[in-house]
């Protein structure tokens, strides 16, 4: 199958590209890296008139620490994500998510800000987001805002950028000193979405737990965390069975997932204090 025919237009700047968005009459569809909405029109879950490609505006780019802060422009790719030293020092949870996604040729060309926009509730990005606390910078015609990424994510494939907004980058705390950032998951294949992904996260103030492909969405597991913030492992995994609701496929049980969902906790968090699981 293949994608429906359509309009294509390159913008030179966030300006312009709201603009061909206001002009589309709501049937524009925001083109980056394409990894997520190409696939998407192909099996036609996405329909759009007009393609606005913003991938050559290079405002939309980059790493930046500001202060205690950093900054990733929504274009910036999965390598790139992958690769950047200041990443890999200030928000490590990235760095390893990016060896999980797919495969070379779509890490090269997917971008972050497409994986968040796109909201896949089996992927690495949008939980790692939820766990460091990010938040999300939109534009649109109203001006700019800021959005926390646990109001972000609303429903498979689904989140509360209005359809008139481009997201341009992701902010989060630089990881303070001694903090330990975890990612876990299971997958049947290199490559493949995960069955269950568990982010767990160690801060002074306590600890913060993410996991995915559990649900419609990627969840932040405040009683497992509020547990293990009081030093209760059994408890923590307990409360994780009981805040997520799994669906079952063709991939795994319901069952098998919370099972799932408790064994990455367990690994985790050994992890974290540098036993073997």
């Amino acid at each position: 199958m293949k994608a429906s025919a359509g309009g294509y237009a390159r913008a030179e700047s966030v300006r312009h590209a709201l603009d061909l968005l206001a002009g589309s009459e709501g049937q524009g569809r925001v083109l980056a890296g394409g990894q997520s909405l190409v696939a998407a029109m192909n099996m036609r879950l996405s329909v759009g008139d007009l393609l606005v490609d913003i991938s050559k505006i290079s405002e939309l780019s980059g790493v930046a620490v500001e202060g205690d802060i950093l900054r990733i422009g929504a274009l910036t790719r999965h390598a790139q994500v992958g690769a950047d030293a200041q990443i890999k020092t200030h928000a490590p949870l990235l760095t390893a998510a990016v060896s999980h996604i797919a495969h070379a040729a779509i890490r090269n060309r997917g971008t972050i800000g497409g994986a968040l926009a796109h909201a896949d509730p089996a992927a690495e990005f949008p939980a790692c987001a939820l766990a460091l606390g990010a938040t999300m910078h939109a534009e649109g015609p109203s001006g700019t805002r800021g959005i926390a990424a646990d109001e972000f994510f609303e429903d498979v494939f689904t989140t509360s950028l209005s359809e008139d907004e481009i997201l341009t980058s992701i902010t989060m705390p630089i990881a303070e000193q001694g903090e330990v950032q975890i990612l876990e998951e299971v997958a049947r294949r290199s490559g493949d979405y995960a069955l269950v992904g568990l982010c767990l996260i160690k801060r002074a103030v306590g600890h913060r737990i993410a996991v995915f492909s559990v649900g419609p969405r990627p969840i932040l597991a405040t009683n497992a965390m509020a547990a293990l913030d009081q030093g209760d492992v059994d408890a923590a995994v307990e409360a994780l069975s009981n805040e997520i609701d799994p669906p079952s496929d063709t991939q795994a049980s319901s069952a098998y997932r919370r099972h799932l969902a408790g064994v990455l906790l367990r690994r985790a968090v050994c992890r974290m204090k540098g036993e073997t699981a």
